[in-house]
């Protein structure tokens, strides 16, 4: 009896990549996509793949995925973001896999590019990312940023990658470094974390370290040299953004 899929992605403002992600998931049983509050048309766009486009207010990572999930039908689902694709070898291997009924999940390795070059240095690659898994063993953790997918036993690997558009330009990339170092910073301060200015700078010469030198992100070239700048930066925001936090706490 063949197992049914459902493809879950949230978005917001992905019209550079929707249409890519989308139509590389188009021989899925279902696709889900909760979009929250996007000002271009990325619904339009979404809604010419499939009539299950939901508008939501936005909880954070974590929960909004678990709200797609939670819409899923299918017995299995493959979660992915809209900045990826999945290739044709990918969904053979795919639809070969969720023929098994004793295996939860799988980790798919990721093969991510940075502004027009895939990297293979820095700690990009290969990645292995939990994405394809029994509906019925699988949950997200309530994370705002970073979540990951909870199943109930040990997941095996696939061998074909999802491509990752993680940035296309600078632009781009300056867009995420201050999202997501907002969005760090604040998931550390409901754990009660704490910091100084010191720390943040130590923070991001460390991850500069690590990844151009430790993760060999050299060996990409100038791409890889801008890497580890902007992992350096998004680290440095994140504790000094944290380190805002904590001075408007102690102010009020």
């Amino acid at each position: 009896m063949n197992k049914s899929i459902s493809v879950i992605v949230i978005t917001k403002n992905e019209s550079e990549h929707i249409a890519r992600c989308l139509t590389s998931v188009s021989w899925a049983d279902e696709i889900i996509v909760l979009d929250s509050g996007s000002t271009d048309n990325t619904v339009s766009i979404c809604k010419q793949f499939t009539p299950h486009v939901y508008q939501t207010d936005w909880p954070g990572f974590g929960p909004q995925k678990q709200r797609a999930l939670d819409k899923a039908t299918g017995d299995w689902v493959l979660s992915i973001d809209a900045d990826e694709q999945i290739t044709a070898k990918l969904k053979q291997e795919i639809l070969q896999a969720i023929e098994s009924t004793d295996i939860p999940g799988y980790k798919i390795p990721r093969l991510s590019s940075y502004c027009g070059k895939q990297m293979k240095h820095g700690g990009w690659w290969p990645d292995y990312v939990l994405r394809l898994f029994q509906r019925q063993y699988g949950a997200f953790s309530d994370d705002i940023v970073h979540e990951r997918v909870i199943i109930e036993g040990e997941p095996k690997k696939l061998k074909n990658p999802i491509l990752h558009e993680a940035f296309i330009n600078p632009d781009e990339v300056l867009h995420k470094v201050n999202s997501y170092s907002t969005l760090g910073a604040k998931k550390l301060f409901d754990k009660g974390k704490s910091t100084s200015l010191g720390m943040a700078i130590l923070k991001g010469f460390w991850t500069f370290f690590r990844t151009y030198i430790l993760k060999a992100s050299f060996l990409d070239g100038s791409q890889g040299l801008m890497l580890a700048i902007s992992n350096a930066e998004g680290s440095y925001y994140k504790y000094l953004k944290l380190l805002s936090l904590q001075n408007e706490q102690s102010q009020n």
